[in-house]
Order: structure tokens, then C-alpha cells, then sequence
């Protein structure tokens, strides 16, 4: 009785040694992060965008070099730029296309869930870049309009992504104070093609 006492309570320790080394990995398996991350683990975020979607093609002087300029760093946050938006023009947009949304989005930023720096919604499907006169809807600090990037200061430069959407609706039917996850939502099945810069920013 002794002996299979003794030899449950080994088998029992090797499991959960085993199981604690398995979830160990595991944990930093998940939260592995380029090298030079500080303090912040990363995870996958799910994309707005559809695979199967047509691309297209946009550009930008103010990104060409792949960085922002200092002009459209935020003015807050403890970076002292301008909050100047980024020029954008765009071509080939797919048939079908009745209008465009316009996304700037942080997938580096230490929230969990990245950040929305620009939500530009209702551009007409004839525009070939965004008209003066079109409001932006809200960022992620509650606020309407561009808010630049401001990365924590020493973290590693944070992507962010321009994203131009081509829909199928005039309207998608976004509520004009929506966050810019639900309006991201709300977007993402009338989605028909996209174009994308992806610049980089670090303080």
C-alpha cells in the first residue's frame, strides 16, 4: 500500500511539473515580442479587413520615407507635434465601390486591443483623396479627428496603419458618436478592397 501510494504521489508531481513547464512555455510563447520590447507582451489582433478583398492602390508624400513627419505627431501626450494629418491619394478602387473610409490604427499600442488614431467615414466613391468638408468621426480618446502618434517614450516604434476602405454603401449606417471599434464593425461587411501604408513612428 505504501509503495502505490509513494508512486501515485511521483506520478502525480510529474504531471503537474509537467503541466506547469507546458503552461510556462505556452505563456511565453504568447507573449513573445520583437526584441527590445519593454514591460508589454503582444497578441494577435483580429484584422478588419476581409482576405478575399480587392487592393488598391494609395499613396502618400508625407509617408513616403515610411516614418511620420514631425508635423503629424500629436500635440498631447507628451510629444509636441502639430496633429497634422497625412496626405493621402488613391487609384483603382474596385467596381462597385459607392464610397471610402479612411482608418489610422495603432497595433503596437500597450492597450490590448491597439489604438484608433483616425476614423474618416461618408467620402463620395468619386474622391481620390479625402474632401474638405468631411468630418472625421471619433478616435480613441473619445475626441473627433486626427490625434497623431505618440508612442511611450523608449518603447519600440509602433506601426501604424493608413488604411483607405472601399465599401459597398453610400451609408453603413454608423452612429455619428461611435467608437472607432464599432464603427470598425460596423464597416468591415461592406469591406469590397483596401489600400494600405503602414509607417513607423518612435520617441
Amino acid at each position: 500500500m505504501k509503495r502505490t501510494f509513494t508512486a501515485l504521489a511521483v506520478a502525480a508531481v510529474t504531471v503537474a511539473t509537467t503541466a506547469a513547464t507546458t503552461a510556462a512555455a505556452g505563456t511565453q510563447t504568447a507573449s513573445a515580442a520583437p526584441t527590445g520590447t519593454p514591460a508589454f507582451g503582444y497578441h494577435k489582433v483580429r484584422a478588419g479587413v476581409p482576405a478575399h478583398v480587392a487592393r488598391f492602390h494609395v499613396e502618400s508624400p508625407d509617408l513616403a520615407a515610411g516614418t511620420f513627419p514631425a508635423k503629424a505627431f500629436s500635440d498631447g501626450f507628451g510629444c509636441t507635434g502639430k496633429n497634422v494629418a497625412p496626405r493621402l491619394r488613391w487609384s483603382g478602387a474596385p467596381a462597385g465601390t459607392k464610397s471610402f473610409a479612411v482608418t489610422m490604427f495603432d497595433r503596437d499600442a500597450p492597450t490590448g486591443s491597439g489604438f484608433w488614431h483616425w476614423a474618416v467615414r461618408g467620402i463620395p466613391a468619386s474622391a481620390t483623396s479625402i474632401p474638405k468638408g468631411v468630418a472625421a468621426g471619433a478616435n480613441d480618446t473619445g475626441e473627433r479627428g486626427y490625434l497623431g502618434p505618440c508612442p511611450p517614450a523608449g518603447d519600440r516604434p509602433h506601426r501604424y496603419e493608413v488604411t483607405v476602405l472601399a465599401l459597398d454603401v453610400a451609408d453603413a449606417g454608423v452612429p455619428r458618436n461611435a467608437t472607432p471599434a464599432l464603427a470598425s464593425f460596423a464597416l468591415s461587411s461592406h469591406v469590397i478592397g483596401y489600400a494600405r501604408i503602414t509607417a513607423t513612428a518612435k520617441r
